[in-house]
């Protein structure tokens, strides 16, 4: 019986075992010539690169085009205060990459459209007189007149028009800079060629008089501050200055010049 039973287990084993191939069997070595001929028709692909704006490279974008970690670093803390290279021979001098990196890299920059107007209108402007700046009105500036300015495309002109729409005017210049999505370098720009000429005028709210929905109408006072100077005013009586307001929890003492442009004490 344990004959038989070990004779019935190799028949089976036997039997499941795939079958081999012969290394010497010639149609193999057909199929494989023509595997290597399909794959010498077709082309080698390329993985395919696009336009990338250098300013914004990631750790894992600069380890790919292959810039050391220092060169990385140098670019994030240029980044860090706010500042952009605007060419690729910035790019060099700043990260210090080599001509080759350049070279290979650099027809892939893609920068603003405002830069690439600039540097033709610098270009242009190379070799005449600097003009004197004429000073408009920022409080009547178009969409358009706002657009010539580097770095204002067309969302952050309205933006800034319906910002000054919202306040009923600019009081004063430190609220360009509440405008969202101007940077502090393009509100400087800005300001070299606009500035508050014509006042707007605006009707202040009495801090001892004024609705919970009045303060709240108030620019940089939202419902919840609204709220606690309405509850100072009931526990002190009456607000006699408006310096009394800082005193208030978490009262955002960098805006109080701004706010006390629109609230008054009588």
């Amino acid at each position: 019986m344990l004959i038989i039973v070990a004779l019935q287990t190799c028949y089976y084993i036997i039997s499941k075992s795939p079958p081999q191939l012969k290394l010497n069997d010639p149609e193999l070595f057909a199929y494989q010539k023509q595997l290597d001929s399909i794959k010498q028709t077709q082309p080698a692909r390329k993985p395919t690169i696009y336009p990338f704006n250098p300013n914004f490279i990631t750790d894992y974008k600069g380890y790919t085009l292959g810039m050391t970690v220092e060169q990385i670093n140098k670019l994030h803390s240029y980044r860090a205060k706010g500042k952009f290279v605007n060419s690729a021979v910035e790019f060099k001098q700043l990260t210090g990459v080599s001509q080759e990196f350049i070279d290979t890299w650099s027809p892939y920059f893609k920068f603003p459209d405002w830069v690439n107007k600039s540097k033709k209108e610098g270009t242009s402007q190379k070799n005449t007189e600097a003009k004197t700046i004429s000073l408009r009105d920022l409080n009547t500036a178009t969409v358009e007149d706002l657009k010539t300015v580097n770095g204002i495309g067309d969302k952050l002109s309205e933006r800034i028009v319906k910002y000054r729409e919202k306040l009923g005017g600019f009081l004063v210049e430190e609220q360009l800079a509440e405008v969202y999505g101007l940077s502090p370098e393009v509100v400087k720009e800005t300001l070299k060629y606009f500035k508050i000429l014509s006042k707007p005028d605006i009707v202040k709210v009495d801090v001892n008089k004024a609705s919970l929905q009045e303060l709240a109408s108030v620019p940089n006072v939202n419902y919840q501050l609204a709220k606690k100077i309405i509850i100072f005013r009931s526990s002190t009586g009456h607000i006699n200055s408006l310096e009394e307001l800082t005193k208030i929890e978490e009262f955002p003492l960098q805006k109080f010049n701004i706010i006390a442009l629109y609230l008054k004490v009588e």
